[in-house]
């Protein structure tokens, strides 16, 4: 079926409808992934966006259901060049079409995604729809004035507290600001006991557990929609290590005094260079965020700078045990350059 992408400055894109075929909204953002594009569809902080596969080939591995980072897809829609009907890989369980069908995401291919890419550079990030035939400008409209994304956080939040690994020592106290399963796998390996909360927990939850660390997790939206966790992370500084990766790096930035700001497309893709303060080596690190950090006060520092825009990538505290970065060292996908960093935050319990 014949299907629109449109964009809220007006453009529009023709292409043919796959997945669940429905009329939807969301923000368009792209991501520079060559490859992993299962764990960029089931990567909870692409909740309430549409996301655009810069690569031209999508789907030719298929789909392995191990390889989810959430029990379900969290995007709006998927725009690619063209999509693979006939994947050929020993894991392989499905094909793109038939798993957007089973998690309820529209995708659209035929797209010039070049040409959408250089269009979201050049305006940003904005408003898109994706909609059956060719819908007129006031149905696209219409339909763009119902975004809401603001509820993001505790759409993707876990709906109760739970522990993994009951036995193990530190003991993690884990934020759930919309989780990437990666994360908590990699504590997991380092034999942590996690006890997972959700994003709106109080402070007094989290310390009647009696946690060795606070961790925060990534997450969708703006950290300014965070239900309350600000003022928890708040009431937890002094009182126990705080780490934080993306989301988790926002938060723990707006507790600590720094300030927010969005970017004009984000960062989204696994090849972005980040400096690390302390030895000048450069990382190449999986990103995924449109919100940055600014404006820190005195005590704190910036860890980690992005090469491309000099922007924050990662900060530290100069006196508490709090360290937080903006990329993900999990990766899922991307580069392992940085998963020593998991080992480094571990450090701080000590």
């Amino acid at each position: 079926m014949k299907g629109q992408l449109i964009l809220e400055n007006g453009q529009r894109f023709t292409g043919e409808l796959f997945g669940d075929i429905k009329d939807i909204v969301g923000e368009i953002v792209f991501t520079t992934n060559m490859t992993g594009y299962q764990e960029t569809l089931t990567d909870p902080s692409y909740a309430g966006q549409i996301v655009t596969m810069t690569f031209p080939l999508i789907g030719n591995y298929g789909i392995n259901l191990d390889d989810n980072e959430a029990k379900h897809t969290n995007l709006k829609g998927f725009v690619v060049r063209e999509k693979c009907d006939y994947p050929s890989n020993f894991r392989n369980e499905m094909n793109i079409d038939d798993f957007l069908t089973e998690e309820g995401v529209v995708g659209i291919e035929g797209i010039d995604t070049r040409a959408l890419t250089r269009i979201i550079r050049d305006y940003g990030c904005m408003k898109a729809v994706i909609m059956q035939g060719e819908p007129t400008e006031a149905e696209a409209e219409a339909l763009m004035s119902t975004l809401d994304n603001s509820k993001v956080i505790l759409s993707t939040t876990t709906d109760e507290s739970y522990v993994i690994n009951p036995g193990g020592k530190p003991h993690v106290a884990f934020i759930d600001m919309g989780a990437k399963d990666g994360i908590l796998r990699d504590l997991q390996k380092r034999g942590c006991k996690i006890t997972v909360f959700r994003a709106d927990a109080k402070p007094e939850d989290i310390e009647a557990a009696g946690p060795d660390m606070v961790f925060l997790s990534n997450g969708p939206g703006d950290p300014l929609d965070a239900p309350g966790t600000v003022d928890t992370i708040k009431a937890l500084i002094g009182k126990f290590p705080i780490c934080g990766i993306c989301m988790g790096h926002q938060i723990i930035g707006l507790a600590l005094g720094c300030k927010t700001a969005k970017l004009k497309f984000g960062h989204h893709g696994g090849n972005h260079p980040v400096k690390y303060s302390e030895t000048g080596i450069c990382y190449i690190t999986s990103q995924n965020h449109n919100y940055i950090l600014t404006d820190y006060p005195d005590d704190v520092e910036e860890w980690f700078t992005n090469v491309n825009d000099k922007t924050c990538e990662g900060i530290r505290h100069k006196t508490l045990p709090i360290l937080s970065v903006q990329f993900h060292p999990e990766a899922s996908p991307g580069p392992l350059d940085s998963g020593w960093l998991f080992d480094r935050f571990l450090k701080e319990v000590n």
